[in-house]
């Protein structure tokens, strides 16, 4: 599955963070996730059904994907019905695409999901932003007491999801996930970065990812009690050095374009637009 990702990154918004994504809770459940395999059992295409994120998380070989784009919504819509009235279920799924990606836009509209970015008061698309790796990260002063490091490994999930839940507002992040992050084969605990309070707490976090010579950041967080403090920026910088002395030439990041704090702060790490996301949205009434 990362295999595919990877050889067509160019096609895919989802690559560089897929070990983060792909170890969340939505796989517990091997329902949510489903192959298209050629005769020779090759890997044409995937989708999973991600929960935590009421995201459907799509991988296809490009020459295949105008045919086979409709058959893998077919079966997310599928799955979202049969799921629609559990516990974990959703009454509404997303589907993220890049702006210029017509082919999965025919596919998705025809499909039933609609563009959500001009649909008013809760209009939502995103940008997909990059930054030269050689590009110099500033300093900034951390606060007195507090401490910028790598997570103490698995003794430390526990407190890492419990900043994450704070800093969400939700309690999609688990401590399962989290660990699952940790055995991953793409996983390095050296871009795994926390910054932690003069007493001992989990203030804010920036967790990067690499592979080859490109990085993501993703996911990059700070508790409201600390923010007066411009933690999340020390820990963004943090992980964008850790990043570059790993040999990364280009690192992305992928946010929404109406957070305006986010994106300042994206921009002023010297991040540009590269391409606009779009989000369609398609909506599951109960049978």
């Amino acid at each position: 599955m990362l295999a595919l990702a990877r050889q067509y990154a160019s096609e895919h918004l989802r690559v560089l963070d897929l070990p983060y994504r792909l170890s969340s809770w939505a796989l517990d459940d091997p329902e949510n996730a489903h192959l298209w395999l050629a005769p020779d059992g090759s890997l044409l295409g995937w989708a999973v059904l991600q929960y935590p994120f009421w995201t459907i998380d799509i991988t296809c070989h490009p020459d295949r994907a105008p045919a086979l784009y409709g058959e893998i919504l077919a079966w997310a819509d599928g799955r979202a019905l049969q799921a629609a009235n559990t516990p974990t279920g959703h009454p509404t799924w997303y589907v993220n695409v890049f702006a210029d990606q017509a082919y999965i836009i025919h596919a998705l509209e025809a499909a039933g999901f609609a563009n959500q970015v001009d649909v008013g008061e809760d209009s939502w698309s995103k940008v997909f932003m990059r930054r030269p790796g050689e590009l110099p990260v500033k300093d900034y002063r951390i606060p007195p007491g507090f401490t910028v490091r790598p997570l103490a490994g698995e003794a430390e999930v526990e407190a890492y999801v419990a900043l994450h839940q704070a800093v969400f507002d939700t309690k999609n992040m688990t401590v399962p996930w989290r660990s699952r992050t940790l055995q991953h084969p793409g996983y390095r605990p050296d871009l795994d970065v926390v910054v932690a309070a003069p007493d001992g707490r989990l203030a804010a976090y920036c967790i990067t990812w690499l592979h080859e010579n490109k990085g993501q950041v993703e996911p990059l967080g700070c508790h409201a009690d600390y923010r007066r403090y411009a933690l999340g920026r020390i820990a963004l910088a943090e992980g964008l050095r850790r990043l570059q002395a790993a040999g990364a030439e280009q690192i992305y990041v992928e946010t929404d374009n109406y957070r305006d704090t986010a994106m300042k702060l994206y921009e002023h790490m010297g991040f540009e637009i590269i391409r606009n996301v779009w989000v369609y949205r398609k909506d599951y009434a109960s049978e």
